[in-house]
């Protein structure tokens, strides 16, 4: 089996290297910026024909949420029409794909979990552009899984878990939203959910969510930071006003996670567990 990932070295990309790095039962074929321009669709088709893959793994996005807002032709092009291709592409030579979006295709104004049949609503280009992405998969005719994830962070990139370990070095007291509600997704967790589909000996088609389990805010997230890494800082509790951003984010992320692990046996571990990991690395 041949598997074609895309982002190689975005955080899931990343994961999903070392994860089958040592692993001979797949071929696998990551690709980058320099290797498949996703922004070019005609590229992406290009390389596919010469690789050839039974799997695609579309883990490639823009996920510069408020450089998207200005940004918004490139963002299409790599959230959607690069999609769309891939899409096209499976369809066409009988392959299956595995695409990552996002909680972003929400509104946020939820108070209960997040189900797949929920009816999207984003808030801003970035998730915009990642629904149309889910549309045109959809629309392809090729054989899909979409999984949808929110707040990822990873021993690699940048991330919300990097930014806070900085900003406790250098600073004795920051503020931190605490109206955003969900659950990390810590990135190797996502890469070997992915895993577990490829290797599931029935590929269900349709859309999936992921996350860590657990429903905290993201003051919850820096406080828990601060006290496995023993900082002294003051991790103080602000609301979203009073930081603003060119794209609005979502007030409530929490994702239902019943249909994956109930489809496939996924294993959803805790954020909590996940992050003691993560950090026991850095």
């Amino acid at each position: 089996m041949k598997i074609v990932v895309t982002g190689r070295h975005g955080q899931l990309g990343s994961e999903l290297y070392d994860l089958t790095s040592n692993n001979s039962q797949f071929q696998m074929v990551f690709v980058d910026r320099e290797e498949m321009d996703l922004s070019n669709s005609v590229e992406i088709k290009t390389v596919l024909n010469t690789e050839k893959p039974n799997i695609i793994v579309s883990a490639g996005a823009y996920t510069a949420v408020d450089k998207a807002e200005s940004d918004q032709d490139l963002c299409n092009a790599v959230n959607h029409l690069a999609v769309q291709a891939i899409g096209e592409w499976a369809a066409e030579n009988n392959a299956k794909v595995i695409h990552i979006s996002t909680d972003y295709v929400f509104d946020g104004l939820s108070e209960i979990p997040l189900k797949e049949t929920d009816i999207p609503k984003p808030l801003n280009v970035y998730g915009a552009t990642k629904l149309k992405g889910e549309q045109a998969l959809q629309n392809s005719g090729a054989a899909y899984v979409i999984i949808r994830t929110a707040w990822v962070y990873s021993t690699y990139g940048a991330n919300f878990v990097k930014t806070m370990l900085r900003l406790m070095n250098e600073r004795d007291e920051i503020g931190v939203v605490a109206d955003q509600i969900g659950t990390p997704t810590y990135a190797r967790d996502l890469a070997q959910a992915i895993l577990d589909i490829i290797q599931s000996t029935e590929f269900t088609q349709g859309i999936y969510h992921y996350s860590n389990e657990g429903s905290i805010s993201w003051h919850d997230f820096a406080v828990a930071i601060k006290e496995i890494k023993g900082f002294t800082t003051k991790v103080n509790a602000i609301n979203s006003d009073a930081f603003p951003t060119p794209a609005k984010r979502p007030n409530f992320s929490l994702l239902d996670k019943t249909k994956i692990t109930e489809t496939y046996g996924v294993k959803v571990p805790n954020w909590k567990i996940s992050l003691q990991e993560m950090l026991s690395k850095m």
